[in-house]
């Protein structure tokens, strides 16, 4: 695969921090072919007009935000906006659908615009209404019909929403006023507004005929509204993904209970019809899809979401409402290291495909994954930190540096996550190289 030397650059310095990077995760993607099909599939049902629920499980460590931000990147190519929301049971809890709105916008990214890439769809939406108003016979030089035009365009693209969020169209229709009237700071606040912030000047709401804050009732019908405007300005539908909501079950039980009675209407409202071109993916843990303080505590939620895992993993139901996530083996893990060499080696001295072949690779991810109790499962985000920044990184710079000869695989819990300091066996590891 031919990779931009900005693309490769932004991986390798994702992986030296020890971070998932935000571009470019097919270049690692190993071991989700097996999903591929099934899931692309679905995001076209999402890009043409309907609407998927999807759950993932999977241990900790076993790549789950990968696998959301793998999945965001394909959404992309097939045309939609991509929403990343960490549920937390501070910043984001699950029961304030509010707060997931917000979250949503804040956090709104597309092909073209990172986020909060609210503002940037929106002007879009705009000038497409004033574009399909041209297109109907309206003069540009005729700026009062052209405002009538757009106005009834706005309100018949809006109607179904307006009638269960009519404040959102009001929104739209201040913002488009105080834009056209050179009032920014007004525009500002009316655009906070319709993203969910709260704490919007007084002004800015009465300019816009709207009051109070949005409330978890009416956020939603802004989802609504928000998948309108992404569709009529070029967007196909949006990605939701709704990342660790097994936090759920430390939160006390009447919050957890208000919880998974937001994700059941969430799930029963998509089943509806009422968000065409919405795809949620929820991740999550085996022990809140099955344990008694997550999923199970609300039977008709949980029945919704249930799926067989009782067979090989191998013959998984890659379309099933819920997947699970198998985790690292050996084998994966030196396929990862492999490709990571690889894409490193394409911009480096060539040194480091002679000095870090599959054998040291190999050698080291069994190192890693010793030290961490044997389980490979885990040591993927260790065992690329510790090969970019500690190994291919000095091959790279120093010409006299020899892995073999000068480096031995220390890890210690200060940099390691929970996950993986609760793995950790010891903290300094020879490697035993021939």
């Amino acid at each position: 695969m031919k990779v931009s030397e900005r693309r490769r650059r932004e991986v390798i310095d994702a992986l030296r921090r020890g971070t998932v990077p935000s571009a470019g995760l097919d270049l690692l993607a190993v071991g989700l072919d097996r999903f591929t099909a099934a899931l692309d599939a679905e995001l076209e049902t999402a890009a043409q007009g309907g609407a998927v629920f999807k759950a993932v499980r999977g241990e900790y460590g076993s790549g789950k935000t990968f696998f959301a931000r793998w999945l965001a990147e394909r959404a992309k190519r097939h045309g939609l906006a991509v929403a990343e929301v960490q549920i937390s049971e501070t910043e984001t809890p699950l029961h304030r659908l509010e707060t997931v709105y917000r979250r949503l916008c804040e956090n709104l990214s597309t092909a073209e615009f990172p986020p909060s890439a609210l503002r940037s769809v929106v002007d879009a939406w705009m000038f497409t209404l004033e574009e399909d108003a041209l297109a109907g016979g309206v003069s540009e030089s005729d700026t009062e019909a052209l405002d009538r035009a757009v106005e009834a365009l706005l309100e018949k693209r809006l109607a179904e929403v307006s009638r269960s969020a009519p404040t959102f169209a009001a929104a739209l229709r201040g913002y488009r006023a105080a834009v056209a009237g050179g009032d920014p700071a007004t525009a500002e606040g009316v655009l906070a507004w319709l993203g969910g912030q709260p704490h919007v000047s007084a002004s800015a709401k009465r300019a816009a005929g709207v009051r109070g804050d949005l409330d978890h009732f009416g956020a939603l019908g802004f989802l609504q509204g928000l998948l309108t405007v992404l569709r009529d300005s070029g967007h196909r539908g949006l990605l939701l993904v709704l990342d660790e909501v097994e936090t759920l079950q430390r939160v006390r039980s009447d919050v957890r209970d208000k919880a998974l009675n937001a994700l059941r209407q969430l799930v029963d409202e998509i089943d509806s019809g009422r968000f065409p071109g919405l795809y949620v993916l929820v991740t999550g843990t085996p022990a809140f899809f099955e344990g008694p303080q997550g999923l199970q505590r609300l039977p008709p939620l949980a029945s919704r979401l249930a799926a067989d895992f009782t067979t090989d993993p191998r013959f998984d139901n890659p379309r099933a409402v819920q997947i699970r996530l198998p985790g690292f083996t050996r084998d994966g893990l030196l396929e990862l290291g492999g490709r990571v060499r690889d894409l490193y080696a394409a911009g480096a001295s060539p040194r480091v495909p002679d000095l870090v072949d599959d054998a040291y690779v190999a050698l080291l991810a069994e190192a890693v994954a010793g030290s961490l109790g044997g389980r490979a499962g885990v040591a993927p985000r260790v065992f690329l930190k510790k090969l970019v920044g500690d190994v291919l990184d000095r091959v790279d710079q120093f010409p006299d540096f020899d892995p073999r000869e000068h480096y031995r695989l220390t890890v210690r819990a200060a940099e390691l996550n929970e996950v993986e300091r609760n793995a950790l066996t010891t903290d300094d590891v020879e490697l035993d190289l021939p």
